[in-house]
């Protein structure tokens, strides 16, 4: 285990898969919907079972791509099978650095469904080789990274850049546009939000004392190529197969996963920047390993634009349920969320959402695409015929990547967006892992009254061989 000191001392010295059906069903559907005006657009997948299963299906289904190309490090596991079987003739990779040295003529963008602690080499290799990239979401796993990934999308413009937060195209991102600028929501001083269902990533024993033991290897893995730019582990079955999201160094827990799902309207039309205070509240199950198992964090943004001073504070966990208004009435389901190899969403008593406090009104909503409905039924009547018109989507979250890069469109959730939300999940990490009171310089970019919570901004330093990803170019 590294300790405080040995991270400072290092820091110093550096500065089930969804069901896809039979190949006839995904090709007729692609057929049903003609490609728009323009040649298909050429793309690579790097991540092909479980999200990344998804991922594919999605992008195929708008007959706007040509699957050229498939990259997993695990190629002969069998989250892989249906995508490898549905697209034979693709070149195949277990090294994603391969695919863009060897390969990167062939293909015009990459859809990138990996571990949170790989996006980031990824998407810097795609805008340094002039490629498109759909990264799924959290967009990286430090607040130095998403610092880079940002700036490198500035110096390449021709880039198109899309994370994958779907919500960002569906119907919440359009009315929450639209009450925002028709004054319906205003003055907003305080958010809750939480997910609290039983979809959790481990049940690991929270007194644990180092990381777990060699698993032996799967056959055909490439774990060099897994870990990336991480610090050398063993391969353990609890790191592969979705397990990594519980631990910090691969992982962004539940916040990263679900956070951007769940407040990605509110701190982008809030323009929330990013916060001068986080606080971990309550820790369930802290340790030096692993996300707790339930957690409340809080964060504290300044008055902006006019704006008030604005709290959003974070609940997770199936034990640790926020407060909620007398009358927020029944937990609203949304079944449009995608299921995982851990299984689907459940229907729970609380589902995930998000409370949103205005001056006037208060407002009830859940994640992904999910609409916000007023609170309580008789101010909602009220202001009914003072609502806006809210526009409908021209494309989903898919279709406005792939049309941007046809250069018909502007993606939604590029980095320039989603990053600075990102670097807020970021700082809530921290918090987490040092159970702390943060204070944060959103000037300086740096916290005020905590070393080593500095430190972790940046993170551990990149394995040998991995450092050229942090150059920018």
């Amino acid at each position: 285990m590294t300790t405080r000191r040995q991270f400072l001392k290092e820091m110093s010295l550096a500065a089930g898969a969804l069901a896809l059906g039979s190949v006839s069903d995904v090709i007729n559907a692609a057929e049903k919907k003609a490609a728009p005006k323009g040649d298909k657009v050429k793309v690579a997948f790097i991540g092909i079972g479980n999200r990344g299963e998804q991922d594919v299906d999605d992008f195929v289904r708008t007959g706007m791509v040509d699957v050229v190309a498939l990259c997993d490090v695990d190629m002969d596991g069998r989250h892989t099978q249906k995508v490898r079987s549905l697209f034979p003739q693709a070149k195949r990779f277990t090294d994603f650095r391969e695919l863009f040295e060897k390969y990167s003529s062939h293909f015009d963008a990459v859809v990138a469904a990996v571990p949170d602690h790989i996006h980031f080499p990824i998407a810097m290799m795609a805008l340094d080789y002039g490629k498109h990239i759909y990264l799924e979401k959290p967009m990286c796993r430090t607040f130095h990274e998403a610092e880079l990934m940002m700036e490198s999308a500035r110096r390449h413009p021709q880039v198109v850049t899309q994370v994958g937060n779907q919500g960002h195209s569906e119907a919440n991102y359009f009315q929450f546009k639209a009450w925002k600028e028709a004054g319906i929501i205003r003055d907003v001083t305080a958010v809750t939000a939480h997910m609290n269902n039983s979809r959790r990533w481990h049940k690991f024993d929270a007194n644990i004392t180092r990381f777990p033991t060699a698993d032996p290897m799967p056959q055909g893995m490439n774990w060099d190529a897994w870990l990336g730019a991480a610090q050398w582990h063993d391969y353990s079955e609890k790191y592969h197969q979705g397990e990594w999201r519980c631990w910090y160094d691969f992982g962004m827990g539940a916040l990263g996963d679900w956070g951007a799902h769940i407040l990605d309207t509110v701190h982008e039309f809030l323009d929330l920047g990013l916060p001068y205070e986080v606080t971990m509240k309550y820790a369930k199950g802290h340790n030096d390993f692993f996300y707790p198992f339930s957690s409340t964090i809080l964060f504290r943004f300044g008055a902006r634009q006019g704006m008030p001073p604005c709290d959003i504070t974070w609940y997770d966990g199936i034990d640790n349920l926020p407060p909620l208004p007398d009358n927020y009435g029944q937990s609203e389901y949304n079944p449009d969320i995608p299921a995982t190899n851990q299984g689907n969403t459940p229907v729970a008593e609380l589902n995930p959402g998000k409370i949103i406090y205005g001056s006037d009104l208060t407002f009830k909503g859940g994640s992904h695409g999910s609409t916000l409905s007023i609170l309580p039924s008789a101010k909602a009547e009220a202001i009914k015929s003072k609502l806006p018109e809210v526009p409908k989507s021209p494309s989903n979250h898919f279709e406005n990547f792939l049309l941007a890069c046809q250069g018909r469109e502007k993606t939604r959730s590029p980095f320039e967006i989603n990053g600075v939300l990102s670097q807020v999940f970021c700082l809530g990490v921290i918090a987490q892992r040092l159970n702390a009171q943060l204070f944060f310089d959103p000037r300086t970019k740096q916290f005020t009254n905590n070393a080593f919570a500095n430190a972790l901004l940046t993170g551990m330093p990149p394995r040998k061989g991995w450092e050229d990803f942090y150059q920018l170019k």
